[in-house]
């Protein structure tokens, strides 16, 4: 990390209580159970236990050095663990100190960031932008974009890193404009604004007003990458310094594209030219992800011809629309990292565009939609039925509201009913909120059905 023991303590706001060795840590971990030599462990507050009861498994493990509270610290130097050469930082509050020596790396590596929120997207836009961007970029791995996942991620970059592609969650009011803090983000992009998270924000103007929270850690040169359409959005874009719009309408657009054999071509226009791209997905709403991912370049004043170069490289994370061949020919889409009813309708409008004898959607509730959540899930059921979806399975009691063809209460019943009753040529959409546990779908599905054959059951995002 290229930071000493005395530099970590001033950025922590922290006092070293026991000395260790001479150097620096590789890395900050909160789970002691992941901490290994050189890591330096932070024991975090949670609701029923400290983290730092943890500390003295942490320094066993080899820790270079653990961050705890005062009074823990005391405990631990009381039983003598400096002998054991660990560096002990005592913080009244570990998670901001967490924080500031993430901000504080984030300045020594001196990079430039790129810093991706939006109710719909987010993840697949940085993967993209992680894939398209020229030189040595470093992003979040998994859902590591909170509070937490996010100084973590910064202090998980190499000391050669050129550039930082930070996606940003939000689950309330200040989070972004947190998140925001620590990254110091030059060019904002957002993504877009829906109806996510309402049940703790209560509208979806305080949505808007939440993300667009990330406009104003921009500096006087930044750059705001935001939708032609902006909806709700547009009554704050214009505290950006500079903005770009992407999409049609926009400064960045697709003036034409097909889609062939799992491969989507799109000519694309932007305020510095246009450029041929070969991207390896087939998903509309990843091209729209994608040309995102163009306008935070061109804001960082990436070339054009690189980025399409480095197309081919896209790859999205876990459960974002993984392409699974099972048996008998069968297609499954997994795509239940998340869900709501702009993504629901984006995923079902891309089943209801592949080839196969029937398409069947498996979707379980989208979760944290309020008091209207009833009619969202119907709405979307709506849709599935507009697209002209053969089978529309429903997985828990909230799903009731789709009105399915059919309601299973688990996960596991659903891939039972899957492998009892999909035939040859079906094409399958399974998605829902995390809550709801869908990815068990795929893989008991998976053990039920013989695969067919080869590595054809490796994801592809084509």
């Amino acid at each position: 990390m290229r930071l000493g023991a005395e530099q970590i303590a001033a950025a922590c706001g922290a006092e070293i209580v026991a000395r260790g060795e001479v150097g620096a840590p590789t890395r900050a971990t909160i789970g002691s159970g992941e901490t290994g030599p050189g890591d330096l462990f932070f024991g975090l507050p949670g609701e029923r236990v400290n983290g730092g009861e943890f500390a003295p498994a942490a320094i066993e493990a080899g820790a270079w050095g653990v961050v705890i509270d005062p009074e823990t610290a005391a405990k631990l130097t009381g039983d003598d663990v400096a002998a054991r050469g660990a560096w002990v930082f005592s913080a009244a509050d570990p998670l901001a100190a967490l924080q500031a020596l993430a901000r504080a790396w984030r300045r020594e590596l001196g990079v430039r960031v790129v810093g991706v929120t939006g109710s719909v997207g987010k993840t697949s836009v940085k993967d993209i932008a992680r894939a398209l961007l020229p030189g040595r970029v470093h992003a979040n791995r998994e859902n590591l974009n909170t509070e937490i996942g996010l100084p973590l991620t910064v202090l998980e970059a190499p000391d050669d890193t050129d550039l930082l592609v930070l996606e940003m969650a939000m689950r309330g009011a200040g989070q972004i404009a947190e998140l925001a803090s620590i990254a110091e983000p030059e060019v904002a992009v957002i993504t877009n604004v829906g109806p996510v998270h309402v049940e703790l924000l209560g509208s979806v103007e305080a949505i808007a007003a939440a993300k667009a929270e990330v406009l104003t850690a921009l500096p006087p040169e930044g750059t705001a990458v935001a939708p032609a359409d902006a909806g709700l959005l547009e009554p704050h874009l214009a505290a950006a310094p500079r903005l770009l719009r992407f999409g049609p309408g926009g400064d960045v657009f697709a003036v034409e594209s097909r889609v062939a054999e799992g491969v989507t071509e799109a000519l694309v226009e932007t305020p510095v030219g246009r450029q041929s791209f070969q991207f390896p997905f087939a998903e509309a709403h990843n091209l729209e992800n994608a040309l995102a991912a163009i306008a935070a370049g061109v804001a960082l004043g990436a070339p054009l011809a690189e980025m399409a170069d480095r197309a081919a490289n896209i790859g999205f994370s876990r459960f974002r629309g993984e392409r699974l061949e099972m048996g008998d020919g069968i297609v499954l889409v997994n795509d239940c990292y998340n869900a709501n009813p702009v993504s629901m309708r984006a995923a079902l409008s891309h089943l209801a565009s592949l080839e196969g004898e029937r398409r069947i959607a498996v979707l379980g509730e989208m979760a944290e939609l309020g008091p209207g959540a009833a009619g969202y899930h119907r709405e979307v059921g709506e849709s599935a039925r507009a697209e002209g979806i053969d089978l529309l399975i429903g997985v828990g009691e909230p799903a009731r509201d789709y009105g399915p063809d059919e309601l299973l209460g688990t996960p596991e019943e659903a891939a039972e009913w899957l492998a009892a009753q999909a035939e040859p040529g079906d094409t399958i959409l399974v998605k829902g909120s995390r809550s709801a546990g869908l990815e068990n779908v795929a893989e008991t599905l998976g053990a039920l059905l013989e695969p067919s054959g080869g590595d054809e059951d490796a994801p592809d995002h084509g």
